[in-house]
């Protein structure tokens, strides 16, 4: 056996490698936190969180939200709107459950990305900042609330449920790496396609599972902090924030509420059934049992899954990318993976269930539920010459839902043209919209975020105060 180290022969990495835990798990993405009182307890939620379910594809506006019955056959689609329990107020005949809930849930029908941004990359980017023509390294709403607003409790601050995979085109580029804040603020990544809420033997992030017991990652934690005393000043260590970094990984992988919040077991299978066993419905589970942990912001990736009997179906980042037969998607219209006919009745029964349960547990108050993809869809309806309809991109106007934390449910905001081409009324630019997120979530959107010496506003927006109570 080789003699044993001594605190000024180990490395961090090498106590790391002794410790079973990988540098990732030191520093997880996400998990930045302000420097708790260990006196003070935190019990039940945050204050108010934000679960962002990201349609990723850009679902199409006049199929789902803002029908235009009286549009020319050629625009209008084949659904009819469906009164909703909001008097006057009418969405799809294939979303049932949320006209039900219209009471809990308001629309915004006149979104709009300045300028002609029509593909998903620079349309995501721009959405996630909540700016228009965002900087490249601009850092994505869930890791500037991990700044400014970081958990409390032994939780991440940020988590992304479903990474975009696949074709890049769909994976706007800072959704790893917390901008230019750096990557304490990236989210932490939980799941993909094979291994997600609604496959078999989900397992959570690697982070969350030490390799060895916790009195052994505890001495390890002490271990380090000595290290840390021996080979840092404290204003050096003040400044890089890496000790508490390290510290708050040890935290988030050692801790019990951590891991029980992704144990999906310890819900009702009845529950369970009411979101509905497929990647979206089980993904927005999680979400609320994240929020209920602790977890500021999470974003879902809006992925369905894959239609009954069909074959293919596609990167989980794309199901409302319906472009039709120009892709080989299938009919938009139609009920395969690419389909209204599958996508619509999932996100119905998952975002049904999600307002219903948070309402149910007293959650939804204090937790702001957004939904939307990066643009909308084209008026015209391509059928591409082989007979299989769908729409294409379009940027100058589409729709949103926000429910929970504090929003007037049953509120319209804006409207649209007669084909719902472009913003008629009150446009909503993503700036606008990070406000109206940031004012949900009782955080100053004036407030100042510094970096390299440079002071900016959280957002320049103006927050739509009008949809509140």
């Amino acid at each position: 056996m080789p003699a044993p180290l001594s605190a000024q022969q180990l490395t961090r990495r090498r106590l790391l490698q002794l410790g079973g835990v990988s540098a990732l798990s030191m520093g997880v993405p996400g998990t930045v936190a302000a420097r708790t009182d260990p006196a003070k307890k935190h019990t039940g939620a945050a204050e108010k969180s934000c679960i962002f379910i990201l349609m990723c594809g850009g679902p199409s506006h006049l199929d789902m939200w803002d029908l235009k019955p009286e549009a020319p056959d050629g625009i209008r689609g084949p659904y009819k709107p469906a009164a909703t329990t909001v008097p006057g107020v009418r969405i799809a005949e294939l979303q049932p459950k949320l006209a039900m809930n219209a009471k809990k849930f308001a629309l915004i029908r006149s979104m709009t990305h300045p300028g002609n941004i029509s593909n998903h990359f620079d349309a995501m980017h721009n959405l996630l900042s909540g700016q228009h023509n965002a900087p490249q390294d601009s850092p994505y709403l869930g890791s500037i609330l991990s700044k400014v607003r970081p958990s409390q409790k032994s939780m991440a601050s940020y988590v992304w449920l479903i990474k975009c995979v696949g074709d890049p085109v769909f994976c706007a580029p800072n959704i790893g790496t917390g901008g230019n804040l750096g990557a304490p603020y990236a989210p932490m990544f939980v799941g993909d396609a094979n291994n997600n809420p609604s496959t078999p033997n989900f397992k959570a992030p690697d982070s969350l599972l030490p390799a060895v017991p916790d009195d052994r990652m505890h001495a390890r934690r002490d271990l380090l902090d000595g290290l840390n005393r021996g080979t840092r000043s404290q204003s050096e260590i003040a400044q890089l924030g890496w000790e508490g970094v390290q510290r708050r990984g040890f935290d988030v992988a050692t801790s019990t509420e951590s891991r029980e919040a992704f144990n999906l077991d310890r819900e009702d299978v009845r529950l369970r059934d009411r979101y509905g066993r497929n990647p979206l419905g089980q993904n927005l589970l999680l979400a609320r049992r994240l929020v209920e942990a602790g977890v500021g912001f999470v974003t879902v990736n809006g992925w369905t899954g894959a239609a009954p009997n069909v074959k293919g179906n596609g990167p989980p980042s794309s199901s409302w990318d319906m472009h039709g037969g120009e892709m080989g998607m299938g009919d938009a219209f139609g009920s395969g993976s690419y389909g209204m006919g599958w996508c619509q009745p999932v996100f119905d029964n998952a975002m049904a269930a999600l307002m219903e349960d948070l309402a149910e547990r007293g959650l939804l108050e204090r937790t702001l539920i957004v939904a939307m993809g990066e643009f909308g869809r084209t008026p015209k309806i391509n059928q591409n010459g082989s007979g299989t309809p769908g729409r294409q991109h379009w940027p100058a106007c589409f729709s949103a839902i926000l429910a929970g934390g504090g929003v007037r449910g049953g509120a319209v905001w804006g409207a649209s043209d007669k084909t719902g081409a472009y913003v008629k009324d009150s446009p909503v630019r993503p700036q606008d919209l990070s406000a109206t997120i940031f004012h949900a979530l009782n955080v100053p959107y004036e407030s100042k975020v510094t970096k390299d010496g440079m002071s900016k506003p959280l957002s320049t927006g103006t927050p739509l105060e009008g949809l509140f109570e």
